[in-house]
């Protein structure tokens, strides 16, 4: 007879990160109760794709980073002259 029946600590973590995941990176398309009560091949096939939308969104950005020359985007113009304030205009 099993004195334990449930999850281990561990695997409790892994199913709570991966629904966490699910919930917070799924833009408000899920809520914690529907991906609790999903079956677990659709839970996971879900994390899977949306961890491919996120990696492929990452590669977009460091190829659309390096295209960029690394001076900024703020156009150099002619230096701006301060005017210089005498003292003898004060008194």
């Amino acid at each position: 007879m099993l004195a334990f029946f449930g999850l281990t600590p561990e695997y409790r973590v892994q199913v709570f990160s991966l629904i966490h995941d699910i919930v917070f990176h799924g833009n408000g398309g899920f809520d914690y109760h529907t991906v609790y009560n999903m079956p677990i091949w659709m839970r996971r096939f879900t994390a899977q794709k949306i961890s491919e939308f996120n990696d492929k969104q990452n590669e977009e950005m460091k190829k659309a980073s390096k295209g960029k020359s690394s001076s900024s985007s703020v156009p150099k113009g002619p230096a701006i002259k301060r005017p210089s304030y005498s003292t003898k205009a004060r008194k």
